[in-house]
């Protein structure tokens, strides 16, 4: 099992910055930690994704503005969130895939962009 603790959502008014953070406990290797967004009435999106190859992934949406940063030692996971727009209001979700390919998910927190 692993549990997924997220942190730093809140309200930012638009063009500003947020820092998400995620630390992952349990006995399993983690391959890979992500992000994903659910904004009200839309389907979950995948938001940045980190492997343990080192690659990772973003949203085009989010390209050149967010960074996903890994701590594979304390199997942490930080999403450096800049340049903040509206469209990015929605409930984050930490996550994080095994070996077997199974992926666990965090409880959320919210992030509001509004002035």
């Amino acid at each position: 099992q692993v549990q997924l603790v997220e942190s730093g959502g809140g309200l930012m008014q638009p063009g500003g910055s947020l820092r998400l953070s995620c630390a992952a406990s349990g006995s399993i290797f983690i391959t890979s930690m992500g992000w994903y967004r659910q904004a009200p009435g839309k389907q979950r999106e995948l938001v940045a994704v980190a492997r343990i190859s080192g690659s990772t992934n973003y949203a085009e949406s989010v390209k050149g503005r967010f960074t996903i940063t890994r701590d594979s030692g304390k199997n942490t996971a930080y999403l450096q969130m800049n340049s903040l727009k509206p469209e990015d209001t929605a409930v984050y979700y930490c996550t994080a895939g095994i070996l077997n390919g199974a992926t666990y998910w965090g409880q959320g927190t919210q992030v509001t962009v509004s002035s």
